[in-house]
């Protein structure tokens, strides 16, 4: 015998004493079974801590990016175990404090760590709107604004592609995008295989420069393609892929007896930003007859930019384009759009399973805008929506604001590094990504060679180490293609300034001054 709470307790004793009362399976069914005043009180108490903790101090430069606190101390700290009976409201608003507290503030204006940063105040409010509506973007039906708003949001997108006309959906993730691509270019080429499967196909290969995201080989493998037939293009010194290299593996591959179908280029690389040159892969797609497919995930918002759209030439000869808006444009993780080129309803085609109990084709309205089909998801967030209301609020104009003052301040902060001791530039670069060593005094008059640099791959790490200890900004080291450890500033957040750009270098000679 389950023994109730006394609350609980009283409450049965009330409501049996109605006479309307009905129990079923020892369950009183009269009557909501939660507390709708106390749920509102609660959530406008979380939303003043949210204001006041997160929204406020999100451009003030005195507060720490992060508090760093070891895995197993935090776990303590944050009490993670779940229990049989609930905890009282009060602790839950403490909870809330110490999340905020102990999460990384990617807000901040000297977060830098990764290729997306900083907030973006409509963004905000359109995902409060949608996490209060719950929304899932399938059917007209049940989410009526949604579809609308990504339908308009997938057009305008597509006119700054270059296309007249072209399909689209949001996904979760550039990855998924990029997987989305894959399989559509091979549904286009082998049709059969979305019936028969994976046997008595050729042996199909994609091609994909060095420099590619890591979800093609991802890709690859889940859709079992297999990574080894993913050739990898050369790159030059800056990270682009080399066209002579590609129609080289292109031949190579059909002399080899397998079946070409895709080519993946890349407009903003993750470590480089580096720009593939779309035309010149454009033109070996068209005469071998190849889906091209151009993973802007990264680079795609410089489209809105009439001084830097430069950057993506040969982007309206692409078949589908994977452009996330959260990254560059602050449309707040995750919004994440593929867009395709054909227009004959060959996303629907690929991925449609026709669902009866939800694409019914006698619907009082015009299923058309039932386009949940479209997406390997059921269930589906309107991430459109946050992009959409951003785009309404700023405009155009606003946004290539933001594209133009970015690249700006990495101009500015590659001019500075050029001028301090110490500092070192990987390459120039062309987008917001700036790559560069710090090179310690007591490293300055060593002869160039192994134990140099061998010296100078331990310096990045120690001094991310200590801006995370000491919570003073986020700034991302890796080492790259046989260079040693460096580090890669991506300027994002329109709250960041000049000045958070000579905090910048001025903190790393600090934090690395004993090295």
């Amino acid at each position: 015998v389950k023994i109730l709470p006394p609350k609980s307790r009283i409450f049965v004793q009330e409501m049996l004493q109605k006479k309307s009362a009905v129990l079923v399976d020892g369950v009183i069914l009269n009557g909501p079974i939660m507390d709708s005043k106390a749920g509102e009180k609660f959530v406008e108490e979380a939303c003043k801590i949210i204001m006041e903790e997160v929204i406020q101090k999100a451009d003030d430069v005195t507060e720490k990016v992060c508090e760093w606190q070891a895995p197993e101390k935090l776990k303590q700290i944050l009490d993670l175990e779940m229990r049989d009976a609930g905890e009282c409201h009060q602790k839950i608003l403490q909870l809330c404090r110490d999340v905020i507290k102990y999460s990384v503030k990617t807000n901040h204006p000297r977060f830098f760590n990764q290729l997306y940063a900083g907030m973006d105040y409509y963004s905000l409010v359109a995902r409060f709107l949608t996490e209060a509506l719950n929304p899932s973007v399938y059917t007209y039906e049940v989410s009526p604004v949604f579809l609308l708003v990504e339908e308009a949001v997938i057009k305008k997108m597509i006119e700054f592609v270059g296309w007249e006309e072209g399909d689209g959906i949001f996904n979760p993730g550039g990855s998924v995008s990029n997987m989305y691509a894959m399989n559509l270019a091979r549904y286009k080429f082998c049709p059969e295989i979305k019936e028969k499967g994976l046997s008595g196909l050729p042996r199909l290969v994609l091609f994909a420069s060095e420099e590619c995201h890591y979800s093609m080989k991802k890709a690859a493998s889940f859709l079992g393609i297999g990574t080894e037939n993913v050739y990898f293009i050369k790159t030059d010194e800056r990270g682009k892929m080399i066209p002579e290299e590609l129609e080289k593996q292109v031949q190579r591959a059909r002399k080899e007896g397998s079946a070409p179908f895709l080519v993946c280029a890349t407009a903003g690389t993750t470590v480089l930003g580096a720009f593939d040159p779309l035309d010149k892969i454009a033109d070996i797609c068209e005469n071998h007859g190849l889906w091209l497919h151009v993973d802007a995930s990264w680079g795609g918002s410089a489209l809105i930019s009439g001084k830097h759209r430069r950057l993506l030439h040969g982007i309206h000869r692409a078949d589908s384009v994977a452009w996330n808006p959260h990254k560059m444009l602050l449309a707040g993780i995750q919004c994440c759009a593929l867009l395709v080129k054909d227009n004959s309803g060959l996303l629907k085609k690929c991925y449609s399973a026709e669902a009866a109990y939800l694409f019914q084709q006698d619907k009082f309205y015009d299923v058309s805008y039932d386009t949940g089909d479209k997406s390997i998801q059921c269930s589906r967030r309107p991430d459109a929506f946050k992009f959409w209301l951003m785009w309404k609020a700023l405009g155009t104009t606003g946004l290539e604001e933001r594209v133009n003052r970015a690249l700006a301040l990495a101009r500015y902060l590659v001019e500075e590094i050029k001028k301090r001791e110490g500092f070192q530039l990987l390459l120039e670069p062309e987008y917001a990504n700036v790559c560069f060593w710090y090179i310690p005094p007591s490293l300055r008059k060593m002869e160039d060679g192994p134990e140099f640099w061998q010296k100078l791959h331990q310096v990045a790490p120690i001094i991310k180490e200590r801006m995370m200890k000491k919570g003073s900004m986020m700034l991302g080291y890796q080492p790259h293609w046989g260079k040693v450890n460096f580090f890669r500033q991506v300027v994002i957040n329109p709250q960041a300034s000049r000045e958070d750009m000579d905090f910048l270098l001025d903190e790393i000679e600090l934090l690395a001054k004993d090295l």
